[in-house]
């Protein structure tokens, strides 16, 4: 048994001038036939009209003649005026028949096939001994030169309205691809983007109100595009950075403890100088892994709504060493109730706080606010007093790797820059948003939740 899929058939490739075309000619050719089809009627009524009329003025004047021939010589004067009519009236047919139904006259010769040629006819009495029926003719009218009229003015229709549809399909064919072209433009500017020149957009030298939005789209994307692709290319310059500095200690100190004899201490202080160095790649990969996870849209494990405040003070507790280092107090500011992953909304706050004590000012006082948000998320702020961040850096703190200045970065406390990378991750995967400010010698970094989560890890 064959189990294999079927190839996924390709869809079809249609033309938009070909498919306008066709559609404005069809349409041409319905409008126009049903006009000229009415006009075809207007005129054949009109061909039949001057037909009755020409019946009835003939039949009267010849109702009207004979009767006056046979009160002057009976019924044999009758039919030689007739005769006489015949020769001067080409075109027609008489017939008389008596009220017995008794033919006494028929044309011998009429100059038309009764029987075969298109024509009309009218009935007619003649008055005669008193009696209004003593007679009953019969005139037949040769149709055919009408008839041939209306057949080559069909004709003429006919070949207007595939003329018109013709012409109409051609000249939309036409416009369409000359309406067309710009998109035509667009499609060669799209093609030519190459990623040595991330900076070109799209444009038309007329701007084409239809167009407009896709080209606006389509440059905000790239946009997005070029900030990303220069984002991934100075991420991986840090990271190849931020790794190249472990390595290099971990390559120079092996080199060294290899290039004479060592005595076991100093072996001993050689490998616990290479494990310090590979806890700290250990650290940037595992921070680096989390993210890459967080990007992917994991979202936060919530258990039961827990105290914030309790979550900060336990944080505290592990930050007290290098809080007395640098003479620093700490106030927590309000308390929130919500259902959060205690590990990450832990870690967060432990980097917000570490963040603080490495630029806090000597002897001053951190301060944590927690507020409750409308709608039931909270915000939380870590606030120390110390050097300013510059405005055009913090939509950027957040970014992975980023310090603002060399001066924020102290040497003898080095970090590879990450945390706050971490802290808007969690907040996203709480389906909130990391947010800092700096002014008047104050900053405040921290991130708001949202206790409706829109979805689970």
């Amino acid at each position: 048994m064959n189990t294999g899929t079927a190839p996924a058939r390709t869809p079809c490739v249609y033309s938009i001038g070909r498919r306008l075309s066709l559609l404005l000619a069809t349409q041409t050719v319905i409008g126009m036939g049903l006009l000229l089809a009415l006009a075809y009627a207007a005129t054949h009524m009109l061909f039949v009209s001057k037909q009755d009329q020409e019946l009835r003025g003939y039949t009267a004047i010849l109702a009207e003649v004979l009767q006056e021939a046979y009160a002057q010589g009976g019924e044999a004067d009758m039919m030689s005026k007739l005769a006489w009519l015949a020769e001067r009236r080409p075109g027609t047919f008489v017939q008389v028949v008596r009220a017995d139904q008794i033919e006494i006259y028929r044309d011998a010769s009429p100059t038309f096939d009764v029987g075969l040629a298109p024509t009309r006819e009218m009935r007619f009495d003649i008055a005669a001994n008193g009696r209004p029926d003593a007679y009953r003719g019969r005139l037949v009218l040769d149709c055919t030169e009408d008839a041939r009229h209306a057949r080559r003015m069909a004709w003429l229709l006919v070949m207007a309205t595939l003329a018109g549809g013709s012409f109409v399909a051609w000249a939309t064919f036409w416009r369409v691809r000359c309406n067309l072209r710009p998109l035509l433009d667009l499609a060669a500017q799209t093609r030519a983007i190459d990623v040595r020149k991330p900076d070109q957009r799209l444009s038309l030298p007329v701007p084409i109100e239809e167009l407009q939005p896709l080209i606006e789209q389509f440059n905000g994307l790239m946009e997005r595009v070029q900030a990303s692709y220069s984002q991934l290319e100075g991420f991986n310059a840090d990271v190849a950075h931020e790794l190249r500095t472990p390595l290099a200690n971990l390559i120079g100190q092996t080199e060294l403890a290899l290039s004479r004899e060592r005595s076991h201490a100093e072996l001993t202080d050689t490998l616990a100088c290479n494990l310090e160095e590979l806890h700290r790649l250990a650290g940037i990969v595992n921070d680096m892994l989390f993210l890459a996870q967080a990007d992917r849209g994991i979202k936060a494990r919530r258990g039961q709504p827990v105290s914030l405040a309790e979550l900060v003070q336990q944080v505290i507790e592990f930050h007290e060493a290098p809080m007395e280092e640098a003479q620093l107090g700490i106030d927590i500011e309000g308390d929130v109730r919500l259902p959060v992953d205690e590990a990450l909304i832990k870690r967060a706050l432990s980097n917000l706080l570490g963040n603080a004590i490495r630029y806090a000012k000597k002897g001053s006082r951190l301060r944590v606010h927690l507020s409750p948000e409308a709608g039931g998320g909270a915000h939380v702020w870590v606030e120390n007093v110390g050097p300013p961040i510059e405005p055009a850096h913090l939509p950027r703190l957040f970014d992975r790797f980023f310090r603002a200045d060399a001066s924020r970065c102290e040497l003898e406390r080095p970090h590879h820059g990450l945390g706050l990378s971490i802290v808007a991750a969690i907040a996203r995967m709480h389906d909130g948003l990391a947010i800092a400010e700096s002014a008047n010698g104050r900053t405040r970094v921290g991130f708001s939740l949202n206790s409706n989560p829109t979805g689970a890890a």
